[in-house]
């Protein structure tokens, strides 16, 4: 089965957490893609759903869901998204596409978060996908030093400005045996927004495609 049809899959399964009524956060990437695509088929009808990027806002809107700004909802009673690395604790890396710090508050303010990935995302130890961490530009170098310090190889993500007008810090090398440790340690430097560690606040579930099916973690 291709990448691209587990996608598909592990996206129609999360939608048993779906219910008609639901305020839904939605994250962003190919497989929150595919799940937003499989609720516009599903029917399901939402009050409304909380975006975590203009890209996925653009998509939702294009299937009829009313967007809203968080500020001006409750706590989130679901939210889905995808991710980078996931662990056999439901800790994640997530980032890739960049919109790490709105999905990382998206998740805080959600009573559930269900995150859905294909096999080739998990890792016994999270680290071999880069970590994303989110700067204000201005501490763009000082931060890079800070992470080197930290035996970390930080890499500039060219030509990307996320949805909030900062820079992306790509981090190869570091050492995430401890990642509740390292994503405290990150975002305690000044100039960071946020690292793409979810160690403090892992996923409630993780739903896994393989070719055997899907796996629920959690």
């Amino acid at each position: 089965m291709s990448q691209a049809r587990l996608k598909i899959e592990v996206a129609r399964a999360a939608l048993r957490y779906v219910e008609d009524g639901m305020l839904l956060g939605v994250g962003t990437g190919s497989t929150v893609n595919a799940f937003i695509d499989e609720l516009e088929s599903s029917g399901r009808r939402l009050d409304g759903a909380v975006s975590s990027s203009e890209a996925t806002t653009e998509r939702l809107k294009a299937i009829g869901v009313n967007v809203m700004d968080l500020n001006h909802c409750g706590d989130l009673e679901l939210y889905i998204d995808g991710a980078d690395e996931v662990d056999d604790h439901r800790r994640l890396i997530k980032g890739g596409g960049g919109a790490l710090t709105r999905e990382k508050i998206i998740a805080a303010a959600s009573r559930k978060f269900v995150c859905i990935v294909d096999q080739s995302k998990c890792r016994p130890i999270l680290g071999e996908f880069p970590l994303p961490v989110e700067v204000i530009p201005m501490a763009r170098a000082f931060v890079s030093r800070k992470l080197t310090g930290m035996g970390g190889r930080p890499q500039l993500r060219e030509d990307f400005v996320t949805d909030n007008g900062n820079l992306i810090l790509d981090v190869r090398n570091l050492d995430l045996i401890n990642p509740v440790k390292v994503e405290r340690d990150i975002n305690q430097i000044p100039g960071v927004v946020t690292c793409g560690l979810f160690a403090q606040r892992p996923a409630d579930k993780v739903l896994v495609a393989s070719e055997s099916g899907i796996e629920t973690r959690g």
